[in-house]
C-alpha cells in the first residue's frame, strides 16, 4: 500500500511539473467531480497567474464545491482572470455584479464585464450570453450604458506576474 501510495504521489509530482500538465490533471479531477482534489490543483496554478485555473476556482467557489461557497472568493478569482482577459470569467464576474453576490452590486461594471465576454465568446456559448448582456443592459439608464460601453471600450487586458 505504501509504494502505491508514493507511486501515486510521483506520478502528481511528474504532472505538475509543467503548467499544461498541472492544468491537465486539475481539468481531469474536476471533470470527475473530484472537486477538493481540482481546487488543491487549480489553486496552485492561479496562485501562479493562470487565468483558465483562477476561472475554474473561481467557479467552485461560487459553488461550494472542494471549497467552502464564497461569493466573495469567487468574485477575487473571477476578477483576476477577467482582467487578463478570459471571456468565461469576465461573463460570471458580470453576472456577479448584476446581482451584487461577493462585490457590491454595480450595473454598469456588469454590462461593462458582459459586454467584453459577449464580444469574445465561445461559438457554444455566445447567443446565451448576448442574451444576458442585453438583459442586464435593458437595466441600465442611457447614460449608464453609454458609461458601461465607455469602459468595455477602454479596458486592456493585464498580465499577472
Amino acid at each position: 500500500m505504501q509504494g502505491f501510495v508514493a507511486a501515486w504521489f510521483l506520478t502528481l509530482a511528474f504532472l505538475l511539473a509543467t503548467p499544461a500538465a498541472a492544468a491537465d490533471a486539475a481539468q481531469r479531477a474536476y471533470a470527475r467531480e473530484q472537486y477538493n482534489l481540482s481546487a488543491e490543483l487549480f489553486l496552485r496554478q492561479a496562485q501562479r497567474g493562470r487565468p483558465i485555473a483562477q476561472t475554474f476556482l473561481g467557479y467552485q467557489y461560487q459553488n461550494g464545491w472542494g471549497v467552502p461557497k464564497s461569493y466573495e472568493e469567487a468574485a477575487e478569482w473571477f476578477h483576476r482572470a477577467a482582467e487578463q482577459g478570459e471571456p468565461t470569467a469576465q461573463f460570471y464576474l458580470g453576472l456577479l455584479y448584476d446581482r451584487g453576490q461577493g462585490v457590491d452590486e454595480n450595473p454598469i461594471e456588469a454590462a461593462k464585464w458582459l459586454d467584453l465576454a459577449a464580444a469574445r465568446a465561445p461559438r457554444d456559448r455566445r447567443e446565451y450570453w448576448r442574451s444576458m448582456r442585453e438583459a442586464v443592459s435593458g437595466k441600465l439608464t442611457r447614460d449608464e450604458l453609454t458609461e458601461a460601453r465607455r469602459r468595455a471600450v477602454a479596458w486592456t487586458p493585464i498580465r499577472e506576474r
